[in-house]
């Protein structure tokens, strides 16, 4: 008896586990972990709807990426995730930020796909599942449509050769691993080569304009945790975009439990009760990512910079990463 056609909706993501070590051997596949926003494509009756991880509209933001889609059979679901590449041809997050007051050329890399012309596939293996995505979609689907490719090297390899092109990291995922949503099983995992990762802003210090310097953190044990603050990486216009979404979080105290602070630390990153006369609290809903040099052993971030908004991210997810 033929399986009954179900209709394409939005699935919650399936999620990558932190490592600091990927397992190696002939189980596992891997990909480049590629700097942008997790999005899902869906194809329902005639109509593509592009969506965020959390299930926010994308398709204003990128049109050409859902016009590019209206290929795809009806009643799919595929998953991918959507990348600016800069002038050197490597994904850039800043450069997604401003996608649109700068040069960059964006694509939708797709990795999976979980209904297929109305047919439910999560349950077959990873390996089928890329078959199918590659035979009966990406062949029809142009650019900006890619495929996010399997890299054919060992795991020593890879690691030298993203440390070398400065890129994020690198996913592994398990050939006979299903679709598992919204889960994190560890059946797919990631690890980040280059330091940087996602903090929840909470704060500020003011200047008559708009703002000088972020403040932010993350989440322990459902606390938030003070780790920087930075005044690098905004240009005049991120900071009138981001001042504005500022004034309508306001907050009287600071949310960061470890706060004031004894010293300021031998770098100056500390924030004392004093230096905290300056600052400006919000409340903790605004996710941002920070590249950075290193943790500090009194738990603060050297020479931090901010990369852009991750409109994608819950705040409570953030915690430290290894």
């Amino acid at each position: 008896m033929p399986d009954r056609e179900i209709k394409a909706h939005f699935i919650e993501p399936m999620l990558l586990l932190r490592t600091e070590k990927l397992p190696q051997g002939g189980l596992w596949v891997y990909e480049l972990k590629l700097d942008g926003f997790r999005a899902e494509a869906i194809k329902s009756s005639g109509r593509v709807h592009l969506r965020s991880r959390n299930d926010k509209d994308f398709n204003a933001r990128y049109p050409a990426i859902v016009q590019a889609l209206a290929a795809m059979p009806d009643e799919t679901v595929i998953d991918g995730e959507i990348v600016a590449l800069d002038e050197s041809g490597r994904p850039s997050f800043n450069a997604l930020q401003n996608f649109g007051s700068s040069p960059a050329a964006l694509f939708y890399y797709v990795f999976d796909t979980m209904i297929l012309a109305g047919k439910d596939v999560m349950h077959e293996p990873l390996t089928v599942r890329r078959e199918l995505l590659q035979v009966r979609l990406l062949a029809k689907l142009g650019e900006p449509i890619r495929e996010s490719p399997e890299l054919d090297a060992s795991v020593p390899e890879l690691i030298c050769s993203v440390k070398a092109q400065g890129l994020e990291g690198l996913v592994a995922k398990r050939c006979d691993s299903r679709y598992e949503p919204s889960q994190r099983s560890g059946a797919w995992q990631k690890m980040r080569v280059n330091q940087g990762q996602d903090f929840v802003i909470a704060g500020y210090t003011p200047t008559p304009k708009n703002f000088d310097a972020v403040v932010f953190g993350y989440y322990d044990g459902g606390k938030l945790m003070y780790a920087g603050r930075t005044r690098n990486g905004f240009t005049p216009s991120s900071r009138d975009q981001l001042f504005k979404r500022f004034k309508a979080l306001g907050a009287e105290k600071s949310p960061f439990v470890n706060l004031p602070e004894a010293r300021g630390g031998r770098w100056g990153e500390g924030l004392t009760a004093e230096k905290m006369k300056e600052c400006r609290w919000l409340k903790p809903v605004l996710v941002g990512q920070f590249e950075f040099v290193e943790w500090t052993p009194d738990g603060h971030l050297r020479h931090s910079r901010f990369m852009g908004l991750r409109e994608d991210q819950e705040p409570r997810e953030v915690t430290r990463e290894a």
